[in-house]
Parts: structure tokens; sequence; C-alpha cells
């Protein structure tokens, strides 16, 4: 048993489907991330949300991820500034990217820069970029990643994850693990309400 909850027949009976939707989603999401987390135990990885998140229950999810023992993600893009492959073709690549991020973020803001290719993470790396997203790479790049990285950058996987990929992932070096099917994909708690 979750809980009691006491009132009108009119009242229970109203509330319970929503209630237990979201009670279900979110439980669904902490039982969820605490499988990725226990997956990755041992390593220093740690397990992120993304901001994939349903319309309306961005905090919940949010809070249900820690719940989990994850840890959040950018809440959204005030958070820090996240250049991704469409900023760098814009911006022609990644050290103009990364230069225009700092003349426009103030110097509290974090600046990550989304890398596909270890040329790209060279690049990100010789500008000086404090957090390096390695997107979809194999497990072998993101070795190689934190081979050349050499502790100059937090280092973030993602793209693919899956729970039967992340302890070879986290078994790589990489400082985080980012997972968008935390919240997207997380499948829900069977939950019921039941009369006494």
């Amino acid at each position: 048993m979750l809980g009691r909850v006491s009132g009108s027949a009119r009242s229970l009976l109203t509330g319970e489907r929503t209630s237990l939707n979201i009670l279900q989603r979110l439980t669904g999401v902490a039982t969820f991330t605490r499988r990725a987390v226990d997956a990755v135990a041992g390593t220093r990885a740690k397990i992120v949300d993304t901001r994939k998140t349903t319309p309306g229950l961005r905090a919940l999810e949010k809070a249900a991820v820690r719940a989990g023992g994850g840890v959040n993600h950018r809440f959204g893009l005030f958070d820090g500034v996240l250049i991704k492959d469409n900023h760098l073709a814009a911006l022609s690549g990644v050290r103009p990217a990364i230069e225009a991020a700092r003349r426009a973020a103030h110097h509290l803001l974090q600046i990550e820069c989304e890398v596909a290719t270890l040329e790209q993470l060279d690049e990100a790396l010789a500008a000086g970029a404090p957090v390096i997203l390695l997107d979809n790479m194999t497990t072998p790049m993101m070795a190689e990643a934190v081979r050349r990285t050499q502790g100059r950058a937090v280092l973030e996987a993602s793209g693919n994850m899956t729970l039967a990929r992340l302890p070879e992932v986290a078994a790589t070096g990489v400082d985080l693990i980012s997972m968008g099917a935390l919240t997207h994909s997380a499948p829900a708690t069977d939950i019921s309400l039941e009369w006494e």
C-alpha cells in the first residue's frame, strides 16, 4: 500500500483517474531512473535527464528523476548554453560557435558543445569548451574521447542509450550519460485505488 485517501465518494471518483495517471507516470520515471543508475553503479558516470518531458509535467518528471537517483540536466534553455549540430552548421564550426556563445553568455552561464566526431572533439577542446556532449558515438569512439580529453572537460555521452548499453558506456570513463528515455519512454507503474 502506498497510502490512504479519504473524502466524499464524489470527490474521490472525480480525482481518481487523473491522480493515478500522474502517480503511475512519475513512479515509472523514478523506477526506470533507478534501473539506469544501478546499471552504472561502481563507475564515475552519473545518469542525467533531458528536456524531453511531458508538456506541463517537466518539474514533476525532473523531481521523479531525482527521486530515482538521477541528476537533472537543464530545466530550460535559460539554464545553460548547449551548442547543437544545427548551431555548428549555422556558425561554420565548433570554434566559431563556442566563441559566439562566450560573447553572448554571462559569466555564470555554463557552455556545453555537442560533437559527433573525434575531430570536432579536438576542436572543442582546443577552444576550451568546459563541457562536451558526445552525440551518438560508438563505445570505442567514446573511450578514445575520454583518452584524448584527459580530464580537461566534462564529457557527457548521449544518443541511443539503453539500459543494456549503459554499463559499457559508463566503463569508457565518461562523466555523464544523458537519457531522454527516462522521461519520454519510462513505463508507467501499475497502481490502483481500492475502496474500503
